[in-house]
C-alpha cells in the first residue's frame, strides 16, 4: 500500500491531542455543546453544572471540548449457547476536540482524538453464547487503548473536508442512526467476519485518509483509503496484536470504502413530513483471502490426503445499503422522534467468506410515553448467513470424518430493549436477547438478559 503518513507525523498529532490530558470516543452526543460542557450530561444536574472553577467554559472559548462516558453492562446467558452464567463489563470513554479556528484563527481545521479503558470479567458473545453477531457492542478484549485521532480540514464554506489520521471506518460508514442505542448495534457480522482483524472498527483503528462532500443539504458523498489490516497478520486475537491502539501500520493492502447518503426532511418539525434516509455503499480489498473450500492443490480443504493450505484469492469486496424511515412524527418532533424502522442490507462472494449475506433492522418507539420524552422502546434482529463454501466446507468435513456435526446455516439475533433516561446523561436500558444457531449451530439457541448503564459527564 502506497504509504499513507510517516510515524513522526503520529508523534506530533499525539502530543497535541495529549497536551490536556484527556482523550475520547466519537459519538454523536458530543456534537451538541453548551458552555464546553456535551448535551446531555450529568454535569447539569449537578452544582454549578460539574465546572465550580469554570475550566471547561473557558476552554470551549478556545475550541476546546472534552467529556467521558462510561457504559456497563451487566449480562447473563440463562440458557443455551456454550455455558450459561453472568458476566459485567464496562469501557470508559473520553473525547478531545480542538477548533483550530477558535483556539489559532485556522478556520476550518479540527482536530479529534478519543481512548477507551475495556474491563470485564468475561465476554458474554465469545465465551457464554460463542456466537458471531454481536450482543453488546462494548465487548472487547479488556485493555487501555487509543482509538482515533485525526485532524480535519472544511473547505468550500464546510460543504467539503478531508479527514486524515487513525480513523475508524465503522464512525462514519455503513450506520444506521436509528439503530444506535440498540446494545447489538455494531460494525455489521459480513464486514467483521470477512475483513482482516475485523477491519478498522471497535475497537481497533488505523491510518486513513477520507474525503467527504455535501454537494446539497441533503446529499452526501463519501470516500475512504484504509490501511487494509489494523492488527497486522498473525496467530490468535487482533486485539491483542494491536492491544494498545499504537500500532500505525500503513504497509498493508489497502481497503477502500465509499458511500452516498440521501436524506429527506431532516431539518423540519412538520408531522406531515416524514423523515427518510438511504445510503448506498461499496468496500474492496487489496490483499490476499483464503478460499472456503478448496486448496491450492485443487484438493478440498477438508480432504486429509489435500495439501490443507487454501487456494488463495485476490481481492474481496461487498455492497451495502442502509434505509431508515420515519412512520410518524409527533407535531414538534424532530428526525428520530416517534416512530422509525432501518435496515442495513448486504452481500460479498461467497469463494473466500465466512459470511455472505447479511441483513438486520429494528422499530424504535421514541417520546410516546407522556412526561417521558426522552425514553425509547423498540425491538431489532440480525440474521447473517454462512456462505455457501462454508456450508460445503462442512459437509466434506462429515464425508471425509464420518463424524457427523453442524452445517453452520445461519445466526439470528432478536433484542428487545427499553432505554429510561434517569436525569438527563443517565439512561438505563434493561433488555432481552433470543440468539438462535449460534456460530451456525442449531443445537444451541440461547437467551440472554440484563442491564445496560450509561454515564455522560
Amino acid at each position: 500500500m502506497v504509504r499513507l503518513f510517516a510515524k513522526p507525523m503520529f508523534a506530533a498529532v499525539l502530543l497535541l491531542a495529549f497536551h490536556d490530558g484527556r482523550a475520547a470516543h466519537a459519538q454523536s452526543w458530543w456534537t451538541g455543546v453548551k458552555d464546553g460542557i456535551p448535551v446531555p450530561s450529568i454535569a447539569t444536574s449537578l452544582p454549578r453544572n460539574g465546572d465550580p472553577a469554570g475550566i471547561r467554559k473557558r476552554l470551549a472559548g478556545y475550541g476546546i471540548v472534552y467529556g467521558l462516558e462510561y457504559t456497563s453492562d451487566t449480562l447473563a446467558n440463562v440458557h443455551g449457547g456454550s455455558r450459561v452464567g453472568t458476566i459485567y463489563q464496562g469501557k470508559l470513554q473520553g473525547f478531545l476536540t480542538v477548533d483550530f479556528g477558535k483556539l489559532a484563527g485556522w478556520q476550518g481545521l479540527s482536530l479529534f482524538t478519543n481512548m477507551y479503558q475495556i474491563h470485564n470479567t468475561g465476554r458474554i458473545r465469545r465465551d457464554y453464547v460463542g456466537g458471531i453477531n454481536t450482543i453488546a457492542a462494548i465487548e472487547a478484549v479488556p485493555a487501555t487503548r487509543l482509538s482515533e485521532i485525526w485532524l480535519e480540514q472544511k473547505f468550500a464554506n464546510g460543504a467539503a473536508s478531508v479527514r486524515f489520521g487513525q480513523l475508524a471506518a465503522d464512525a462514519e460508514f455503513f450506520i444506521a442512526e436509528a439503530s444506535t442505542w440498540y446494545l447489538q448495534s455494531d460494525w455489521p457480522t459480513i464486514t467483521a467476519s470477512n475483513m482482516p482483524s475485523g477491519g478498522p472498527a471497535y475497537p481497533l483503528s488505523t491510518p486513513a485518509v477520507r474525503l467527504r462532500v455535501d454537494p446539497t443539504r441533503d446529499v452526501s458523498l463519501l470516500l475512504a483509503v484504509f490501511n487494509g489490516d489494523p492488527a497486522g497478520p498473525g496467530a490468535g486475537d487482533p486485539q491483542d496484536r494491536n492491544r494498545y491502539g499504537l500500532n500505525f501500520r500503513v504497509h498493508d493492502p489497502a481497503l477502500v470504502i465509499g458511500e452516498v447518503q440521501f436524506r429527506r426532511n431532516h431539518g423540519v418539525t412538520d408531522p406531515d413530513k416524514l423523515a427518510s434516509t438511504l445510503k448506498l455503499g461499496g468496500w474492496g480489498h487489496f490483499g490476499k483471502f483464503d478460499d472456503q473450500r478448496f486448496a491450492n492443490d485443487g484438493s478440498l480443504l477438508a480432504n486429509p490426503a489435500g495439501s490443507g493450505v487454501p487456494l488463495q484469492h485476490r481481492g474481496d469486496r461487498g455492497v451495502y445499503a442502509v434505509v431508515e424511515q420515519q412512520l410518524w412524527r409527533p407535531a414538534g418532533g424532530v428526525w428520530d422522534s416517534g416512530i422509525t424502522v432501518y435496515s442495513r442490507m448486504s452481500a460479498s462472494p461467497s469463494d473466500r467468506n465466512l459470511i455472505n449475506a447479511y441483513v438486520d433492522g429494528g422499530i424504535t418507539f421514541a417520546g410516546l410515553i407522556p412526561k417521558r420524552p426522552d425514553d425509547k422502546f423498540g425491538a431489532s434482529v440480525i440474521y447473517a448467513r454462512f456462505s455457501d463454501s462454508v456450508r460445503d466446507f462442512d459437509r466434506d468435513t462429515i464425508a471425509f470424518s464420518g463424524v457427523p456435526g453442524p452445517i453452520r446455516d445461519y445466526e439470528a439475533n432478536l433484542e428487545i430493549n427499553y432505554l429510561a433516561q434517569i436525569v438527563p446523561g443517565w439512561f438505563v436500558q434493561p433488555n432481552v436477547q433470543r440468539i438462535w444457531h449460534p456460530n451456525g449451530d442449531k443445537s444451541r439457541n440461547a437467551v440472554v438478559t440484563g442491564v445496560r448503564s450509561l454515564w455522560r459527564f
